[in-house]
Parts: structure tokens; sequence; C-alpha cells
């Protein structure tokens, strides 16, 4: 009986020292997995802080720019849409949208491909030719009922990138 005892004493010393070291894994394991989760949590929240600094400038979270179309009885959305037509429209002119300042290189007109409504008055526009490519600052005025205004603030155009062989 002593010895059952003995063997009963040693069997359950062991059980719970590897019950101990099993558990110890287990903990460390899942602190692993929770410090990751953290990690990526915050690089997310890193990366959302500067999606909304990044559109800072934009007619849709500038609430002055919204004010200013809604005291003129107009909804900002369908204003940008159309601006952004009509603005687009200007592009099937033969010799390029008039609103870049620079003549067509070999034939090729400067057209704009994209552009972002900053606030009420300004768009920005990035523009090109195929090879070269710049930015124009356009200043632009609405009136219920007719075409949209364009006015070119500024531009910008950048040199034709040289191949390194």
């Amino acid at each position: 009986m002593k010895n059952v005892i003995l063997y009963a004493l040693i069997f359950s010393l062991l059980f719970n020292v590897f019950q101990y070291v099993n558990s110890t894994k287990i903990l460390d394991a899942k602190q692993k997995e929770v410090d990751k989760v953290k990690a990526n949590l915050k690089t997310s929240r890193d990366s959302i802080s500067q999606l909304t600094d990044a559109n800072y400038f934009a007619l849709e979270t500038d609430e002055d720019a919204q004010e200013y179309f809604f005291s003129n009885n107009l909804d900002y959305q369908k204003v940008a849409v159309k601006v952004k037509e009509d603005l687009l429209s200007l592009n099937t002119n033969k010799n390029g949208n008039p609103l870049i300042p620079y003549e067509p290189i070999d034939g090729i007109p400067f057209l704009i491909n994209t552009t972002k409504i900053l606030n009420h008055r300004w768009i920005i526009a990035e523009f090109s030719c195929g090879d070269l490519w710049g930015q124009v600052l356009i200043k632009y005025f609405v009136t219920e009922g007719k075409p949209t205004d364009f006015e070119t603030v500024e531009t910008v155009l950048y040199e034709k990138q040289q191949k390194n062989n």
C-alpha cells in the first residue's frame, strides 16, 4: 500500500509538472498572438490617420465649402460630378484641354487624366501627353444652369525622365 501511495504521489507530481509546462507554452503562444494583433491594430490605426490627413483638402471633408454650396441652394455632390464632367469634356478639343497652356508635342495633345476638387473654388488635376506630364491648379465658378467656368491658376510640367542604361 505504501508503494501505491508513493507511485500515485510521483505520478501526480509528474502530471502537475507536465500541465505547468504545457500551460506555460500555450500562454506564451497566445501572448505572441495578442502582441501581433496589437501591432497590426496600431498599423491599421496609423494608416487610417494618414488617410484622414491625406484627404484633408477635399470637398467631401470641407464643411465650409459644402456650406458655401448649401447657401447657394446647390448639392455639393451633384456640383462635384458636374464640375468633373465639364472639366473632362474639355479634353475633346483637338489641341488638347485648353486649361493646359502647352502646345501638343508630336501631334499628341495634353489631356487631363485625374482631378481632385479641393474646395468650393479650386481643383488640382494631373495631365499628360504620353511622355510628359504635369499638374494644374484650376479655379472654378459654378452657376446653376450654365457650364462651369474654369481659370488656370498655375501649372507644373515635369521633365521627361531619362532611362539609365
